[in-house]
C-alpha cells in the first residue's frame, strides 16, 4: 500500500514527497529490502543511533563492508540514512570515522507505517555478543 503524501495536481502523475522532496514510496521501497532492512535494525538498534561500517559489518556477517557501504549509500541517496563523520583534526588513529543514522523524514514514515521500532530493535542489538574490538568501538564518541 502507497503511503498517502501526494504532491502534484491532478492526482494523475503524483508522486510522494515532502517539502524538501524526500520520496516517501521510494525510501520504503529501498528500505524493505530485505539486506537494507537488516542494515536499518542495526542502525536504529545501536546503542548511540549512529554505527560505522565495522560495527554493521560485524551485525551482518553475510555481507561484505563494500556491500554495507552500497546499501548505505542506496538508502542515504533516498534520505533515509545520512553520515556523518568526524573532520581530519578530530579523527582517532585505527577507528572509524564515519557513521551513518537516521534521517527524522525516515523515522516519521517508519513510525507512521509501523516499521522498525526502536525499542525493539534496541533490546535486540543489546542481546547480540560482540567482540572486544566492536564493544570498544561501540563506545567510542561520535560526531
Amino acid at each position: 500500500m502507497r503511503p498517502d503524501t501526494a504532491v502534484g495536481g491532478s492526482g494523475q502523475g503524483t508522486r510522494d514527497a515532502t517539502d524538501a522532496g524526500f520520496d516517501e514510496w521510494r525510501a520504503l521501497q529501498k528500505a524493505t529490502d530485505k539486506k537494507r532492512a537488516d542494515i536499518l535494525s542495526d542502525v536504529v538498534g545501536h546503542p548511540k543511533g549512529l554505527p560505522s561500517v565495522e560495527e554493521l559489518d560485524y551485525t551482518n556477517p553475510s555481507l561484505s563492508d563494500d556491500a554495507i557501504r552500497r546499501h548505505l549509500r542506496t538508502l542515504a541517496d533516498v534520505g533515509v540514512v545520512r553520515e556523518r563523520e568526524f573532520e581530519t583534526g578530530e579523527r582517532l588513529r585505527d577507528y572509524p570515522y564515519k557513521f551513518y543514522e537516521l534521517t527524522e523524514e525516515a523515522r516519521e514514515l517508519f513510525d507512521r507505517n509501523g516499521l522498525f521500532p526502536e525499542a525493539a530493535w534496541k533490546r535486540q542489538y543489546r542481546a547480540v555478543e560482540k567482540t572486544a574490538r566492536i564493544r570498544e568501538i561501540e563506545e567510542m564518541p561520535r560526531p
